[in-house]
């Protein structure tokens, strides 16, 4: 529980990636966060607020005007050490470059003085629209800061261009840098290699080791938790890919020594990382390396 006492508001509007928030919810409950859900008219059409309640053990907040909760809007902008909104849809980001309030999403935000965090999700034509980037522009302006969004397929079919929300794990990755941003990383760029490689003796055969990759993933996501720019460059290994990290997929020993002298480039810290003798250094008869 590395962030136990901290406190997110997550913010959701009306889009079909509302299916991602309750993912993102959980992890960061997992994370020893507590975190207040608020939801636009909109977001409760897709996810009912029982939902956030279940995952969250505390209300799905969706309206100002409930009894006793007068001044809920006040409290949740000046209290959370952040506030998340996923997604933020285009006309949430329209709303709130306004600047209006009519709602208890929008009121909280226009009253939030402190680090705001949003993953915009729409479709592609939207994003690109100059209405949209003259908002994003304009929310950045003010302090805002954006993960996503990123190209892939939509509600309406595959797409090329960026508009689908980012995945759960690299908007936690984003709050969590946010949040536990140590001043002695912040700005470092970090090198980890992990996991095995392989050398192909004909096309079925190869010459491999056990490495799982665990320990080399578990490090970037350490570095990239304490604000590093994270470079993973990772053998072949079926680990899921930590969001919030370059990583460089290689196979063979070359590629991962071309790749890692690649990422060095302006490094802070690295992996110990030995090199291995390329199989084509080796006796073929023998199998041992040179002398």
């Amino acid at each position: 529980m590395p962030f136990s006492g901290r406190h997110v508001v997550l913010g959701v509007s009306g889009g079909i990636a509302c299916y991602k928030s309750c993912t993102l919810a959980r992890r960061l409950i997992e994370y020893g966060l507590t975190v207040d859900v608020v939801m636009t008219a909109g977001a409760a059409e897709f996810v009912r607020p029982l939902t956030f309640e279940a995952l969250t053990g505390r209300p799905g907040l969706t309206a100002l005007w409930e009894r006793g909760r007068a001044l809920a809007h006040i409290g949740l902008a000046k209290t959370p050490d952040l506030v998340v909104v996923a997604p933020a849809t285009a006309q949430l980001l329209a709303r709130a470059a306004m600047g209006m309030a009519d709602d208890l999403l929008t009121a909280i935000l226009l009253a939030r003085t402190g680090p705001i965090l949003a993953a915009p999700a729409m479709n592609d034509a939207m994003y690109a629209h100059p209405a949209t980037q003259a908002n994003l522009r304009a929310l950045s302006g003010r302090g805002w800061t954006f993960v996503g969004p990123e190209a892939g397929a939509l509600a309406e079919g595959p797409s090329e261009r960026p508009g689908r929300m980012s995945e759960p794990e690299t908007i936690l990755a984003a709050a969590l840098r946010r949040l536990g941003a140590d001043s002695r990383w912040v700005g470092r760029k970090v090198v980890v290699s992990a996991g095995p490689t392989r050398e192909h003796l004909d096309p079925v055969r190869v010459i491999t080791d056990p490495s799982s990759g665990r320990m080399g993933v578990a490090l970037a996501e350490a570095a990239r938790d304490r604000g590093a720019q994270v470079a993973l460059v990772l053998g072949p290994t079926p680990l899921t890919l930590p969001g919030g990290v370059d990583t460089v997929r290689v196979e063979t020993t070359r590629e991962m020594q071309d790749a890692i002298q690649a990422a060095l480039a302006g490094a802070s810290a690295n992996s110990l990382w030995i090199p291995v003798t390329p199989l084509s250094a080796w006796d073929p008869l023998l199998m041992r390396p040179p002398e």
